[in-house]
C-alpha cells in the first residue's frame, strides 16, 4: 500500500482524474486488477460501469481506501508496540 509521502506524490497525473480505469487504480494500489474488482463488489472501493461493460473506480474512494488503511496500520503498529 502507499505511504504518506506516496500519497502526496499521486495528486498529479493519474490521480487528477474523477474515475480511474481499473488497471489504472490496481496499478496505483500494486494489487491486481481482480483485486479492484472484487473490491468493488465488496464495497471497499466505489465504481461505476461506462457504456456496455467498461468499469471506472471513483479516484475518491481510492484516496479513503488508503487512508483508512493508514489509520488501521498505526493503531495496530501502536498497539503492539505497548504489549
Amino acid at each position: 500500500m502507499l505511504m504518506t509521502s506516496d500519497v502526496d506524490s499521486v495528486t498529479t497525473g493519474t490521480m487528477n482524474k474523477m474515475l480511474l480505469r481499473v488497471g489504472e487504480a490496481a496499478e496505483l494500489l500494486s494489487v491486481s486488477r481482480w483485486t479492484i474488482y472484487r473490491w468493488v463488489e465488496e464495497g471497499r472501493l466505489r465504481g461505476t460501469k461506462i457504456g456496455k461493460g467498461s468499469v471506472r473506480i471513483f479516484r475518491d474512494s481510492i484516496m479513503r481506501l488508503i487512508e483508512a488503511n493508514q489509520s488501521d496500520l498505526a493503531g495496530a503498529w501502536q498497539s503492539s508496540k505497548h504489549s
